[in-house]
């Protein structure tokens, strides 16, 4: 089912603003991460992971689910399909591995945070916590920098299902 042609641009527009904005949170965070794990100042180490927090419940984890499900929904109503072609698919894999792991990291984000809310930080208090939400965000913006070169390059190659598809609406025509 295609979607009529308003439509699908209201549903690219949804799917692209929440991407990007998602990209940019995330890069927002890890710029607050180093700042938490750079600085000597314990009043902005305890900032920058209140801010952590705020950032990843308010701003990062709807992005990821908005840019999820209008993935989902822009590649049902449009010729591009759900799995159809490899790189959409790969995409979506690469959206809900990281959403899977965004939520399973809040926990972590969630301690570092009321940890600095409780006291003073120093600059090794969980540092070892604190190295790896630094890792955990670049790896996360590498992610997201491939799925949008997949969105922009869109590399050819259709799965089984597109090449079926593909076989059934040739064979239809005149």
């Amino acid at each position: 089912m295609t979607m009529a042609p308003g439509l699908r641009k209201l549903a690219l527009t949804a799917h692209v603003t929440s991407s990007v904005a998602w990209l940019g949170a995330v890069a927002a965070f890890l710029a607050l991460a180093l700042t938490g794990l750079r600085s000597k100042d314990a009043e902005t180490v305890r900032a920058a992971y209140l801010a952590i927090k705020s950032t990843t419940w308010l701003v990062i984890v709807p992005l990821c689910l908005a840019s999820l499900v209008t993935g989902v929904v822009q590649s049902l109503g449009t010729v591009w399909g759900l799995f159809h072609h490899h790189w959409v698919v790969v995409k979506l894999v690469l959206t809900i591995l990281a959403t899977a792991v965004l939520l399973l990291h809040t926990r972590a984000i969630d301690y570092a945070a009321d940890a600095a809310a409780q006291r003073t930080m120093s600059s090794t208090d969980l540092r070892e916590l604190r190295i790896q939400l630094v890792v955990d965000a670049g790896a996360a913006l590498l992610v997201l920098l491939v799925a949008t070169t997949l969105a922009v390059y869109k590399p050819k190659g259709r799965t089984r299902d597109g090449r079926a598809r593909a076989a059934v609406h040739s064979s239809h025509r005149p």
